[in-house]
């Protein structure tokens, strides 16, 4: 049997939430890794700086600024992709949210703003790129859950709730759209000092909690998320579907840590 390659060369991938942080980074992975990427997000400054960074690669890229909240948003996206691209190959959700607060007095409007954006979004992405896809008979999502999406993380229970349903969605249309040559596949980090996070975890109890908590006793760096991503988006994932991958130092492996 031959090798089957984590080469991207002629592939298209889309980066939802793609200009900053971790999806920035898997930008950049797939980039490196081959693909033409597009990265989008609100903000057409950033999505000007991830395209910038796509063609410093030797990459095709469009300028595209779309919000995961809004359908048309991102159907227009599927549309200027295609046009200009040809396809989309590979879709990776990672925009996200999330805001810190007691559960007992968490507000339904910021539980209901953070499940648009995490889930409800993700879920909206998937319909939009997963339709082309089962057309073409052939792709590739990786979502982004978090260790959340299995353990409880203090005072953020909306930003839980909305990971443990991305592991559970991802596992929903995997099952569904196999049949069609479609994977569909997550991430799931542990702790990356991002610009969502960074204020929670750097130099706090809570950040010096996760070190006792993590095996490898550091924190990841952003682009130690890249080969998990090329991996699930390559040919050498061919036949992984489903799959919640763990990218978190051995945080959820551990038990008593001292």
């Amino acid at each position: 049997m031959g090798y089957a390659s984590l080469d991207l060369t002629g592939k298209v991938a889309v980066a939802v939430g793609g200009t900053s942080g971790i999806g920035l980074a898997i930008v950049r992975g797939l980039a490196e890794a081959g693909a033409d990427v597009v990265a989008t997000s609100r903000s057409s400054d950033h999505v000007d700086a991830a395209a910038r960074e796509v063609e410093e690669r030797g990459r095709r890229t469009i300028r595209m600024a779309a919000d995961v909240c809004d359908r048309s948003s991102l159907e227009r996206v599927l549309d200027a992709t295609v046009k200009s691209l040809g396809k989309v190959d590979i879709l990776v959700n990672a925009a996200g949210t999330t805001k810190r607060g007691a559960a007992l007095d968490f507000s339904e409007t910021d539980w209901n703003a953070i499940l648009d954006t995490n889930l409800t979004g993700t879920l909206r992405a998937c319909q939009v790129f997963g339709r082309h896809m089962i057309e073409r008979r052939f792709g590739r999502i990786i979502n982004i859950a978090s260790v959340a999406s299995f353990q409880a993380l203090w005072e953020v229970a909306a930003y839980n709730a909305s990971k443990a349903g991305i592991a559970s969605l991802t596992q929903s249309l995997a099952s569904e759209w196999a049949q069609y040559g479609v994977c569909v596949n997550a991430i799931a980090p542990g702790v990356f000092s991002t610009p969502l996070n960074k204020d929670i975890v750097n130099g706090t109890p809570r950040g010096k909690e996760y070190l006792m908590r993590t095996p490898m006793k550091r924190f990841g760096k952003v682009e130690e998320l890249a080969g998990a991503a090329v991996f699930l988006a390559s040919d050498a994932a061919a036949f992984v579907t489903g799959e919640v991958l763990r990218v978190d130092g051995g945080m959820l492996a551990s038990g008593v840590n001292q």
